[in-house]
Protein backbone atom coordinates (compact mmCIF):
# COMPACT_ATOMS: atom_id res chain seq x y z
CA UNK A 1 0.00 0.00 0.00
CA UNK A 2 1.69 3.77 -0.71
CA UNK A 3 0.11 6.82 -0.04
CA UNK A 4 1.60 9.86 -2.14
CA UNK A 5 0.42 13.30 -2.06
CA UNK A 6 1.95 15.92 -4.44
CA UNK A 7 1.70 19.29 -3.37
CA UNK A 8 -1.29 19.48 -1.88
CA UNK A 9 -3.00 22.94 -1.01
CA UNK A 10 -7.09 23.91 0.48
CA UNK A 11 -7.67 27.95 0.21
CA UNK A 12 -10.59 29.01 2.14
CA UNK A 13 -11.45 32.73 1.23
CA UNK A 14 -8.02 34.49 1.10
CA UNK A 15 -6.61 32.21 3.54
CA UNK A 16 -4.34 28.92 2.66
CA UNK A 17 -5.43 26.44 5.60
CA UNK A 18 -2.89 23.64 3.79
CA UNK A 19 0.00 24.77 0.77
CA UNK A 20 2.42 23.27 -0.70
CA UNK A 21 1.92 19.62 1.12
CA UNK A 22 4.13 16.53 -0.51
CA UNK A 23 4.26 12.87 1.07
CA UNK A 24 4.72 9.29 0.38
CA UNK A 25 4.11 7.15 3.09
CA UNK A 26 3.62 3.19 3.50
CA UNK A 27 2.50 1.18 6.07
CA UNK A 28 3.43 2.08 9.41
CA UNK A 29 2.28 4.95 11.72
CA UNK A 30 2.26 9.14 10.80
CA UNK A 31 2.61 11.03 13.58
CA UNK A 32 1.07 14.08 12.55
CA UNK A 33 1.19 17.29 15.27
CA UNK A 34 0.91 20.93 15.28
CA UNK A 35 -0.70 24.10 17.05
CA UNK A 36 -4.43 24.25 16.43
CA UNK A 37 -5.04 25.98 13.09
CA UNK A 38 -1.99 24.78 11.19
CA UNK A 39 -3.65 22.37 8.62
CA UNK A 40 -3.94 18.89 10.33
CA UNK A 41 -8.01 18.51 10.05
CA UNK A 42 -7.88 20.10 6.66
CA UNK A 43 -5.33 17.85 5.47
CA UNK A 44 -6.87 14.40 7.15
CA UNK A 45 -10.36 15.42 5.47
CA UNK A 46 -8.59 15.64 2.45
CA UNK A 47 -6.82 12.63 2.35
CA UNK A 48 -10.79 10.86 3.61
CA UNK A 49 -12.36 12.13 0.40
CA UNK A 50 -14.54 14.56 2.38
CA UNK A 51 -12.90 17.71 1.26
CA UNK A 52 -11.59 18.54 -1.97
CA UNK A 53 -8.36 20.24 -2.45
CA UNK A 54 -8.07 23.73 -3.85
CA UNK A 55 -4.90 22.16 -5.66
CA UNK A 56 -3.11 19.18 -5.83
CA UNK A 57 -3.53 15.80 -6.03
CA UNK A 58 -3.59 12.48 -3.40
CA UNK A 59 -2.39 9.36 -4.99
CA UNK A 60 -3.43 5.81 -3.19
CA UNK A 61 -1.86 3.13 -4.77
CA UNK A 62 -1.32 5.10 -7.99
CA UNK A 63 -4.95 5.97 -8.22
CA UNK A 64 -6.06 9.78 -8.32
CA UNK A 65 -8.53 9.73 -5.53
CA UNK A 66 -10.92 12.21 -7.39
CA UNK A 67 -11.86 9.43 -9.43
CA UNK A 68 -11.22 6.50 -7.68
CA UNK A 69 -12.38 7.79 -4.45
CA UNK A 70 -14.31 4.74 -3.75
CA UNK A 71 -11.84 2.54 -3.84
CA UNK A 72 -9.94 4.12 -1.03
CA UNK A 73 -13.24 4.57 1.26
CA UNK A 74 -13.57 0.62 0.87
CA UNK A 75 -10.22 0.06 2.93
CA UNK A 76 -10.60 3.93 4.76
CA UNK A 77 -11.42 3.96 8.71
CA UNK A 78 -11.88 7.20 9.72
CA UNK A 79 -12.13 8.91 13.17
CA UNK A 80 -12.75 12.70 13.19
CA UNK A 81 -12.03 14.84 16.19
CA UNK A 82 -16.44 15.39 16.91
CA UNK A 83 -18.55 12.55 14.95
CA UNK A 84 -22.05 11.81 15.07
CA UNK A 85 -23.72 9.01 17.65
CA UNK A 86 -27.35 7.86 17.68
CA UNK A 87 -28.22 8.14 21.30
CA UNK A 88 -31.05 5.55 21.33
CA UNK A 89 -28.60 3.09 20.31
CA UNK A 90 -27.09 0.64 22.26
CA UNK A 91 -22.92 0.57 21.54
CA UNK A 92 -23.34 -2.80 19.62
CA UNK A 93 -26.72 -1.79 17.63
CA UNK A 94 -24.52 1.18 16.81
CA UNK A 95 -21.45 -0.77 15.73
CA UNK A 96 -24.13 -3.07 13.54
CA UNK A 97 -25.23 -0.24 12.33
CA UNK A 98 -22.05 1.28 10.77
CA UNK A 99 -21.30 -1.77 9.91
CA UNK A 100 -23.99 -2.29 7.53
CA UNK A 101 -23.46 1.14 6.01
CA UNK A 102 -19.74 0.15 5.49
CA UNK A 103 -21.24 -2.99 3.22
CA UNK A 104 -19.83 -5.57 5.61
CA UNK A 105 -21.97 -9.14 5.22
CA UNK A 106 -24.25 -9.49 7.97
CA UNK A 107 -21.92 -12.43 9.48
CA UNK A 108 -19.04 -11.04 8.87
CA UNK A 109 -19.92 -7.87 10.61
CA UNK A 110 -21.37 -9.11 13.72
CA UNK A 111 -18.34 -10.96 14.18
CA UNK A 112 -16.47 -7.58 13.73
CA UNK A 113 -18.20 -6.12 15.97
CA UNK A 114 -17.24 -7.90 18.85
CA UNK A 115 -14.21 -7.80 17.66
CA UNK A 116 -13.75 -4.26 17.96
CA UNK A 117 -15.61 -3.91 20.96
CA UNK A 118 -12.93 -5.96 22.37
CA UNK A 119 -10.10 -4.13 21.28
CA UNK A 120 -11.19 -0.80 22.55
CA UNK A 121 -12.06 -2.63 26.19
CA UNK A 122 -16.46 -2.05 25.29
CA UNK A 123 -17.79 -5.64 25.77
CA UNK A 124 -19.02 -4.64 29.58
CA UNK A 125 -20.93 -1.53 28.36
CA UNK A 126 -21.70 -2.88 24.61
CA UNK A 127 -25.64 -3.29 25.46
CA UNK A 128 -25.89 0.53 27.08
CA UNK A 129 -27.20 3.05 25.48
CA UNK A 130 -25.20 5.37 24.23
CA UNK A 131 -26.68 8.32 25.80
CA UNK A 132 -25.27 6.84 29.04
CA UNK A 133 -21.57 6.30 27.81
CA UNK A 134 -19.09 9.26 29.57
CA UNK A 135 -16.95 11.08 27.02
CA UNK A 136 -14.09 8.50 27.39
CA UNK A 137 -16.60 5.76 26.46
CA UNK A 138 -18.35 7.68 23.26
CA UNK A 139 -14.49 8.35 22.14
CA UNK A 140 -13.82 4.17 22.52
CA UNK A 141 -16.84 3.67 20.67
CA UNK A 142 -15.77 5.96 17.78
CA UNK A 143 -12.13 4.18 18.14
CA UNK A 144 -14.16 1.07 17.29
CA UNK A 145 -16.04 1.89 14.53
CA UNK A 146 -13.00 3.11 12.52
CA UNK A 147 -12.02 -0.15 12.77
CA UNK A 148 -14.70 -2.36 11.30
CA UNK A 149 -13.91 -2.91 8.06
CA UNK A 150 -10.50 -4.00 9.10
CA UNK A 151 -9.00 -0.44 7.27
CA UNK A 152 -5.40 -0.72 5.17
CA UNK A 153 -5.50 2.96 6.04
CA UNK A 154 -6.59 4.72 9.35
CA UNK A 155 -6.89 8.16 9.96
CA UNK A 156 -7.78 9.32 13.40
CA UNK A 157 -8.26 12.62 14.56
CA UNK A 158 -7.49 13.13 18.86
CA UNK A 159 -8.11 9.31 19.24
CA UNK A 160 -6.86 9.71 22.98
CA UNK A 161 -8.95 12.41 23.39
CA UNK A 162 -11.15 11.65 26.80
CA UNK A 163 -9.56 8.80 27.55
CA UNK A 164 -7.81 8.17 31.03
CA UNK A 165 -4.05 6.95 30.90
CA UNK A 166 -4.55 3.09 30.97
CA UNK A 167 -7.04 3.07 28.13
CA UNK A 168 -4.84 5.73 26.35
CA UNK A 169 -1.98 3.54 26.94
CA UNK A 170 -4.22 0.63 25.88
CA UNK A 171 -4.74 2.62 22.35
CA UNK A 172 -1.55 3.14 21.12
CA UNK A 173 -0.87 -0.38 22.11
CA UNK A 174 -3.73 -1.33 19.56
CA UNK A 175 -2.25 1.18 17.17
CA UNK A 176 0.83 -0.87 17.49
CA UNK A 177 -0.51 -3.90 16.42
CA UNK A 178 -2.37 -2.46 13.21
CA UNK A 179 0.99 -1.42 11.33
CA UNK A 180 1.88 -4.34 9.42
CA UNK A 181 -1.02 -3.98 7.33
CA UNK A 182 -1.90 -0.77 7.57
CA UNK A 183 -1.09 2.65 7.01
CA UNK A 184 -2.16 5.10 10.65
CA UNK A 185 -2.58 8.52 9.94
CA UNK A 186 -2.47 9.84 14.20
CA UNK A 187 -2.97 13.52 14.45
CA UNK A 188 -2.40 14.52 18.44
CA UNK A 189 -1.59 17.24 20.26
CA UNK A 190 -0.47 14.60 22.74
CA UNK A 191 3.28 14.18 21.89
CA UNK A 192 3.87 11.07 24.40
CA UNK A 193 1.36 9.46 22.02
CA UNK A 194 3.36 10.11 18.85
CA UNK A 195 6.27 9.15 20.82
CA UNK A 196 4.94 6.21 21.95
CA UNK A 197 3.89 4.93 18.73
CA UNK A 198 5.15 6.73 15.74
CA UNK A 199 7.89 5.82 13.32
CA UNK A 200 7.72 8.78 11.48
CA UNK A 201 6.55 12.69 12.90
CA UNK A 202 5.20 15.88 10.22
CA UNK A 203 4.96 18.64 12.22
CA UNK A 204 2.58 21.17 10.44
CA UNK A 205 2.69 25.02 11.17
CA UNK A 206 1.12 27.58 9.92
CA UNK A 207 -0.46 24.83 6.33
CA UNK A 208 3.46 24.45 5.82
CA UNK A 209 5.09 20.73 6.62
CA UNK A 210 7.89 22.29 9.00
CA UNK A 211 9.34 18.95 9.50
CA UNK A 212 9.42 14.84 8.38
CA UNK A 213 11.57 13.16 10.62
CA UNK A 214 12.15 9.96 12.56
CA UNK A 215 11.81 10.62 16.06
CA UNK A 216 14.88 9.80 16.80
CA UNK A 217 16.20 12.24 14.24
CA UNK A 218 14.04 14.75 16.24
CA UNK A 219 16.02 13.37 19.52
CA UNK A 220 19.33 13.87 17.88
CA UNK A 221 18.42 17.26 16.86
CA UNK A 222 17.61 18.31 20.68
CA UNK A 223 20.49 16.42 21.95
CA UNK A 224 22.77 18.86 24.02
CA UNK A 225 20.65 21.66 24.32
CA UNK A 226 17.88 20.34 26.97
CA UNK A 227 18.95 21.10 30.60
CA UNK A 228 17.50 20.77 34.11
CA UNK A 229 17.88 23.39 36.77
CA UNK A 230 16.42 23.68 40.19
CA UNK A 231 16.58 27.17 41.60
CA UNK A 232 14.09 29.66 43.71
CA UNK A 233 11.31 31.13 42.31
CA UNK A 234 12.36 34.68 41.28
CA UNK A 235 14.55 33.06 38.93
CA UNK A 236 12.80 30.51 37.99
CA UNK A 237 10.22 33.17 37.08
CA UNK A 238 12.97 35.36 35.17
CA UNK A 239 13.70 32.24 33.01
CA UNK A 240 10.81 31.00 32.13
CA UNK A 241 10.32 34.97 30.36
CA UNK A 242 13.68 34.34 28.73
CA UNK A 243 13.92 30.44 27.50
CA UNK A 244 11.76 27.45 26.09
CA UNK A 245 10.61 25.90 29.57
CA UNK A 246 9.17 22.54 28.41
CA UNK A 247 8.73 21.96 32.14
CA UNK A 248 8.26 23.17 35.64
CA UNK A 249 7.75 21.37 38.90
CA UNK A 250 7.42 23.64 42.22
CA UNK A 251 9.64 22.18 45.12
CA UNK A 252 10.30 23.19 48.58
CA UNK A 253 13.43 25.78 47.34
CA UNK A 254 12.00 27.12 44.50
CA UNK A 255 11.13 25.23 41.05
CA UNK A 256 13.12 22.61 39.07
CA UNK A 257 12.99 23.91 35.01
CA UNK A 258 13.52 22.10 32.35
CA UNK A 259 14.90 24.55 29.51
CA UNK A 260 15.39 24.53 25.99
CA UNK A 261 18.48 26.55 24.54
CA UNK A 262 21.63 25.96 22.51
CA UNK A 263 23.71 27.45 25.11
CA UNK A 264 24.12 26.18 28.65
CA UNK A 265 20.89 28.73 30.19
CA UNK A 266 22.29 29.63 33.77
CA UNK A 267 26.31 28.24 35.31
CA UNK A 268 24.16 25.71 37.73
CA UNK A 269 21.89 23.99 34.35
CA UNK A 270 22.73 20.98 33.81
CA UNK A 271 22.12 18.72 30.56
CA UNK A 272 19.75 15.76 30.60
CA UNK A 273 18.24 13.32 27.39
CA UNK A 274 15.98 15.24 25.38
CA UNK A 275 12.21 14.13 25.35
CA UNK A 276 10.22 14.53 21.85
CA UNK A 277 8.12 17.09 23.65
CA UNK A 278 11.75 18.68 24.00
CA UNK A 279 12.15 17.87 20.48
CA UNK A 280 9.00 19.15 19.33
CA UNK A 281 8.73 22.94 20.89
CA UNK A 282 12.60 23.35 19.62
CA UNK A 283 11.47 22.75 16.24
CA UNK A 284 8.64 25.05 16.82
CA UNK A 285 9.40 27.31 19.51
CA UNK A 286 11.82 30.90 19.33
CA UNK A 287 15.52 30.47 20.05
CA UNK A 288 16.80 31.25 23.54
CA UNK A 289 18.42 34.05 24.47
CA UNK A 290 21.98 34.74 26.42
CA UNK A 291 22.38 33.01 29.22
CA UNK A 292 21.85 34.52 32.56
CA UNK A 293 24.65 34.64 35.10
CA UNK A 294 23.83 32.56 38.40
CA UNK A 295 22.64 34.54 41.08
Amino acid sequence: MELVIENLGKQYGKHWGLRNFSLRCGSGILGLVGPNGAGKTTLMRMVATLLDPTEGSIYWNGKDIRTHGTELRQVLGYLPQEFGLYPEFTGRQFLRYLAAMKGLPKPLAQHRVDEVLEMVNLEAVANRKLITYSGGLKQRIGVAQSLLNDPELLIVDEPTAGLDTTERVRFRNLLTTLTLNCLTILSTHIISDVEATADRLVVLQEGQMLIDATPETLLAKADGKVWSLETDQTTALRLQAIYQVSGMIHTSNGAQLRIISSNRPHSAAEPVKPHLEDAYLLVTGTAGAEPLAAQ
